[in-house]
């Protein structure tokens, strides 16, 4: 019965890409006209999901009308810069480097880490991150990235992983910034690139450029689907099987460090939930712990205000 359950929701998972690639490019198309833009911007970070939105921009609007912003400061990976000039090139659409350096500079954000000008080394500061982050771990028997949804309770350490949080959000929330600026200047669309899988537990930053745009073509699609399809529009390699990462945080450069689930696991165990499985099913069909399950489970919870804007509800 479990191996039954568990063929269904792999068959479900799997996507016939040609025909949601042509669903997207006319959800791009239509979204353009209505809202009477004279094209699209997009933030191009050398990632998987942004490479995507990229080949469905061009798809739908041609080179011309597409237009990306590459925006890195210095804890970025130089691979994953050149990695999307090179793909922008490819795909003959104008793109603009912008290096936020020197505004999270200004704004002092470089100086929320102790050590000061010892940690712009980079190597040195990844290694203290990874070193605190896995410490934290060790000390409370919690999981940073969990705790970090809801804000941090130990008193002992929540000042630094407070930082720590500033310090990584605003540099999404400042390319958010950018990308509206050169949007309202030109005219275009802001199309984001965020998934389903991590929208859904919050691996995104509210109000950043992975949340706040004008279309999202990619919501309904979880990870292991966004990777089907890139495959189908012929995606380099090199960015469909590095690692994925939000590159924010120096040191922790690998997305399913952070979450602590490989995304062809978790991908299933959200589907499962999305279609109203018993944890016991779900637990059975995947033959992994309840545990894992009840932690997918968690930071989706903690998570839901993220993802939403309150309101009263009467006056």
């Amino acid at each position: 019965m479990s191996e039954i359950l568990l063929e269904e929701l792999k068959a479900e998972m799997k996507i016939e890409p040609e025909k949601v690639a042509l669903s997207l490019e006319n959800f791009i198309r239509d979204y353009t006209d209505k809202l009477e833009r004279e094209g699209v911007i997009l933030g191009l970070s050398g990632g998987i999901d942004s490479a995507v939105i990229a080949v469905l921009c061009v798809r739908a609007l041609g080179s011309k009308k597409t237009f990306a912003l590459i925006m890195p400061e210095k804890d970025s990976k130089k691979e994953h810069i050149q990695d999307a000039l090179n793909f922008a090139r490819e795909l003959n659409i104008e793109a603009k480097l912008v290096d936020i350096t020197s505004y999270l500079e200004e704004l002092g954000v470089y100086k929320l880490f102790p050590l000061g000008k010892l940690l712009s080394l980079g190597k040195l500061k990844g290694a203290l991150v990874r070193k605190a982050y896995h410490f934290y771990e060790r000390k409370t028997g919690k999981l940073p990235f969990l705790e970090s949804l809801s804000g941090f309770k130990d008193k002992e350490y929540n000042t630094y992983m407070a930082k720590g949080n500033a310090y990584y959000r605003i540099k999404h929330r400042l390319r958010m910034m950018l990308l509206y600026l050169y949007a309202e200047l030109e005219n275009r669309l802001v199309v984001g690139a965020a998934n389903k899988s991590e929208y859904k537990i919050g691996y995104f930053v509210k109000h950043g450029c992975d949340d706040a745009t004008d279309i999202m073509p990619l919501l309904n699609l979880y990870k292991t689907q966004v990777r089907e399809l890139a495959r189908y529009l012929n995606i380099p390699a090199s960015i469909i099987e590095k690692p994925p990462s939000a590159d924010i945080i120096p040191g922790l450069t690998d997305d399913e460090e952070v979450i602590k689930i490989s995304y062809e696991k978790m991908d299933l165990i959200l589907l499962a939930i999305e279609k109203g499985w018993k944890l016991s099913d779900i637990v059975k069909a995947l033959k992994i712990e309840e545990d894992e399950v009840i932690y997918i489970t968690n930071m989706m919870q903690k998570s839901e205000h993220m993802r939403k804007i309150f309101i009263p509800e009467d006056y």
